[in-house]
Order: C-alpha cells, then sequence, then structure tokens
C-alpha cells in the first residue's frame, strides 16, 4: 500500500513539474498580429445616449472606421485624446468610441472637458462586448475598411507614429 501511495505521489509531482516547464515556455507576450486581416466579430455595442445599439452594417457605411476603446479613469485615454481630435477631422476616417467599464457622469465630464471626436458613441459597462474585439486593457483602438476586416490593432494610447501611419492608410483610396 505504501509503494502505491509513493508511486502517486511521484506522478502527481512529476506531472505538476511538466505543467510548470510548459507555462515557461509558452510566449506571454500579447500578439495582434494574428488579428490584422480577420474580420472582427459580429459587432452589438449599445449607444451611449440611446437605447439602440451599433451593428455590423454600421461600420459597412464608412470607408475606415477606427474603434477606440477608452474610459474616463483612464489616464493613458488623456494622453492620446489630442489625437483622436485630430483624428475626428480626417474625412475617410469614422470614430466609434467605446466607453469601457465607466460612469456615465465622469465620462460625460470626460468628454465635456476634452472634447468629443467620436462620430458613434458606444458602451460596453460590463466589459463583455469588448472581449469579442480581443480588448484586454485600455486604451486600444482597432483600425476596419468598410468590407469589416482589420487593417491594424492599436494596443495602448496611440502615439503620433500611429496618426502618421493612420493618416496614410486612410488616404490610400
Amino acid at each position: 500500500m505504501q509503494r502505491i501511495i509513493k508511486i502517486s505521489i511521484l506522478i502527481i509531482f512529476f506531472f505538476i513539474i511538466g505543467v510548470f516547464f510548459v507555462g515557461l515556455k509558452k510566449d506571454t507576450k500579447y500578439n495582434t498580429n494574428v488579428l490584422i486581416g480577420k474580420k472582427i466579430p459580429n459587432i452589438n455595442l449599445e449607444y451611449y445616449d440611446e437605447n439602440k445599439f451599433y451593428k455590423e452594417y454600421d461600420l459597412k457605411k464608412n470607408n475606415f472606421t477606427l474603434i477606440n476603446f477608452w474610459a474616463s479613469w483612464c489616464a493613458p485615454c488623456r494622453i492620446e485624446h489630442p489625437l483622436l481630435i485630430q483624428l475626428s477631422k480626417e474625412k475617410n476616417l469614422k470614430l466609434l468610441g467605446v466607453n469601457f467599464k465607466d460612469k456615465k457622469t465622469q465620462a460625460d465630464k470626460f468628454l465635456n472637458d476634452l472634447g468629443n471626436p467620436y462620430d458613434f458613441l458606444t458602451k460596453d459597462e460590463k466589459g463583455k462586448q469588448s472581449v469579442t474585439f480581443g480588448i484586454y486593457g485600455i486604451p486600444e483602438s482597432i483600425l476596419v475598411n468598410k468590407e469589416l476586416v482589420i487593417i491594424k490593432k492599436f494596443v495602448g494610447p496611440l502615439s503620433a507614429d500611429d496618426l502618421s501611419l493612420i493618416k496614410e492608410i486612410i488616404n490610400q483610396l
């Protein structure tokens, strides 16, 4: 009986070591390159101020759409906001803002203080819809074309280089 217990303990020990070893070899970087060129998933985002939903067919009306996930409590969102204001002036681009896990009063204050760059404003109060877009933190932005194909995903706040790249892509028409 003791022999069976010792063998069982050894098997469990080696199993745990094996799991840790496999975990150490796994790439822990978040890589969004696999999303580029794929169609975005079903969209079902509730409008910020209305009781209706933003759907895929709404995106198809635009040549390009930058879907920006943001919140008033997000410090990097404040950093990228002036760049979004600049992008809002582009003719071939529509901005879809997704307010992420935020309080409406705080989000309203954020937009009133800094300006509202969004052509369309939606909300994801519980963060469930954002998961379908592969969002794991904010700010994040996704550039899609009218065929709903992801052209580029930006993790973290947009930079001046990102702004230039977006302008270059949308003006290739």
